[in-house]
């Protein structure tokens, strides 16, 4: 090949587009956008809000998020039985929508708080269903969580969660599902209280309830139970950690809890499937005043493959945000497109092969199907979107090469037609990721380059 021209700049971005071709063959362009540093707000990852909104936190200073992430107690979604409180989680995902946020959540039923006696609804009690009280960490009030081989609350919860299921699962605005109802907070744990966790042959059975209620949405559960950890990862789920930066003196999660689980649950490559979420314990002030070193947690959660770190909408502290602007540059994924090369010349409605390098620069692969996409605007204006059978789910980290077919519209004018490229919801065939590179019109596509179309 040999360079014949070198093109002025495309579009208001910085990409170059070099025409080359063969001694026989077609002239070829070869697009090479410019990569940017911005930090994106992309579905499926990112700096998670914590009980509320983007349009709510003001502790985001700015920073982007895609993600929030709550927890509701039973006796909060079905305050009366079979009485579904539907209305106040469907105005949720409206709230989550509305500022381009998607939602994961976790059902609890064993609370601590002080103006609940169970996070249980107190119906189920009512009705008769056996349970055990207990006190916890000196807090003067009895607490009271439900016998999870009690048929009462057997046909009770996995109804709810079959009623959510039913309702709710591939809902575009959920983010995922954080399986819980076991242990306090749904944790997978009952510490400090004297109640025994049920069974393992219960666990397994309700993480069952959710892989059947949940089967097209995301997954994931909190690391700490080998057994459920171990059967919810090789059922496809990811996992969640709640105290990431935990260097507590003594036994701590960061150095004791954490490696030995993550090998217990079968965890260690989960990623490549399924994503990984962090919960900063506490939050990044105590870390600071405890004289823990920020930039080696940070690195812990990204060498762990993190998708997503909560730090419970808390302030950052003062000189940290380089840090946290470092973490979000490689949390999740993050697609570079390095190079596209198309013939120069293209005909209607026939059809051309375009051949992509991408970078994934992030540290995890995308878990949802998006589609690349390409536009052509035509001489009179007129746009039509290809969408290709390429998705992004799967993308690890690291370089690689994507040949798709570009087939023309019989209605494509003839005359010069401007080539830009998008990532695409299949169903609403919009665009739905953000691109690390230069040139975004505004509306998620991405100028590339000019074509003669004959």
């Amino acid at each position: 090949m040999r360079v014949v021209a070198v093109l002025a700049a495309v579009v208001a971005s910085l990409t170059v587009c070099t025409a080359t071709h063969a001694a026989s063959g077609p002239m070829v362009l070869d697009v090479r956008p410019k990569e940017i540093d911005e930090l994106l707000a992309n579905p499926g990852m990112g700096w998670q809000t914590f009980y509320q909104f983007a349009d709510e936190d003001n502790n985001l200073a700015g920073l982007p998020s895609a993600s929030a992430y709550i927890r509701f107690y039973w006796r909060e979604l079905e305050p009366q039985e079979g009485k579904i409180d539907f209305a106040k989680f469907d105005g949720l995902l409206a709230h989550a929508h509305r500022v381009g946020q998607k939602l994961g959540f976790r059902i609890m039923i064993a609370a601590t708080d002080d103006d609940i006696p169970s996070g249980a609804p107190d119906w189920l009690r009512a009705k008769g269903c056996k349970g055990y009280e207990y006190k916890y960490a000196g807090k003067g009030r009895t607490y009271w969580v439900p016998d999870f081989d009690d048929p009462i609350f057997r046909e009770a919860h996995f109804q709810l969660i079959r009623e959510f299921g039913k309702r709710y699962d591939g809902h575009p605005d959920i983010d995922y599902i954080d399986i819980g109802s076991v242990g306090l907070w749904g944790e997978w744990h009952m510490s400090d209280t004297g109640v025994a966790m049920p069974p393992v042959k219960t666990r397994l059975e309700i993480i069952d309830a959710y892989l059947k209620a949940f089967p097209h949405t995301i997954k994931l559960m909190l690391i700490g139970d080998p057994d459920g950890m171990k059967y919810a990862t090789s059922q496809g789920c990811g996992w969640r950690a709640d105290c990431l930066g935990d260097c507590s003196p003594g036994w701590n999660h960061m150095e004791k809890g954490y490696p030995q689980w993550i090998k217990e649950g079968n965890a260690e490559i989960v990623w490549v499937d399924a994503p990984v979420a962090w919960e900063t314990c506490w939050d990044m002030n105590h870390w600071v005043k405890e004289g823990w070193d920020v930039h080696a947690i940070f690195d812990y959660a990204l060498e762990h493959h993190a998708s997503y770190v909560n730090n419970k909408s808390t302030p950052i502290p003062d000189g940290y945000r380089p840090e946290v602007e470092r973490l979000l540059g490689k949390l999740g994924y993050r697609l570079v497109l390095r190079s596209l090369t198309i013939p120069a010349e293209i005909a209607r409605d026939d059809s051309c092969l375009v051949t992509m390098v991408w970078e994934n620069v992030g540290v995890a692969p995308p878990y949802r199907d998006y589609r690349v996409a390409l536009r052509l605007t035509d001489s009179t204006g007129r746009s039509s979107v290809i969408a290709t059978n390429e998705s992004i789910k799967g993308w690890l980290p690291g370089s690689f090469t994507v040949a798709v077919t570009l087939d023309t519209p019989r209605d494509l004018a003839t005359g010069t037609a401007r080539l830009a490229i998008g990532i695409i919801d299949p169903h609403t065939k919009q665009p739905a990721v953000k691109l690390a590179i230069e040139g975004c019109d505004g509306d998620g596509w991405y100028p590339l380059c000019t074509v003669d179309v004959k």
